[in-house]
């Protein structure tokens, strides 16, 4: 079944549904963590707000938040199998707006910085988009089946297209680089 159906999957396959339980499992848990990390973790919300200051995403404080608290709830909607295709859309989101900031220009390889691990993550979610939450899931519970080709294009259009406000709207990596620039000329010149 392919599309946005609410039908319960009358083709259902043991192995269809394990590997959509598994990949779940493994990049639900990926992303409650990382958000969960930006809050919580060794800089805290500040730390968190410090960095996405420096990428240029304005007002800060505020990308912080949205960033942890939209990686919490994709997280714990793949986790559960809940809201598909929803969930796939906030980590295609997510995993955009990382790659035009943080990772742009660096490359392919995550340990330089590149793109990798950010397109690893976008792929393993459309993949979700398209097999489905399963018959492990909240979604299957709840009869609802919202799997397949029509899924996969929702979750990358939300994702893309929220990415893509938000970075029309509130990046401003050149406004970072001339508030530098400017302030160090403005500085004193040492004897």
């Amino acid at each position: 079944m392919s599309g946005l159906s609410r039908r319960p999957r009358s083709d259902s396959h043991p192995a269809r549904d394990t590997a959509s339980l598994v990949l779940r499992t493994t990049l639900g848990p990926m992303l409650v963590a990382h958000g969960w990390n930006k809050v919580a973790g060794p800089g805290g919300l500040q730390g968190t707000t410090g960095w996405f200051e420096a990428l240029g995403l304005r007002p800060a404080a505020a990308h912080a938040r949205l960033a942890a608290g939209t990686e919490i709830a994709a997280g714990v909607g793949l986790t559960l199998g809940l809201a598909a295709p929803l969930p796939a859309a906030g980590a295609v989101g997510l995993m955009a707006v990382a790659a035009a900031t943080d990772h742009r220009g660096k490359g392919f390889f995550v340990f330089r910085g590149g793109w990798e691990y950010v397109g690893v993550v976008g792929g393993a979610a459309l993949a979700l988009a398209i097999l489905g939450h399963g018959r492990y899931s909240l979604d299957a519970a709840l009869r609802r089946d919202r799997s397949g080709s029509g899924a996969a294009l929702t979750a990358a259009g939300l994702g893309l297209a929220g990415a893509t406000a938000l970075l029309a709207a509130c990046y401003r990596p050149q406004q970072k680089a001339d508030e530098i620039k400017t302030t160090s000329t403005a500085a004193p010149s040492s004897p």
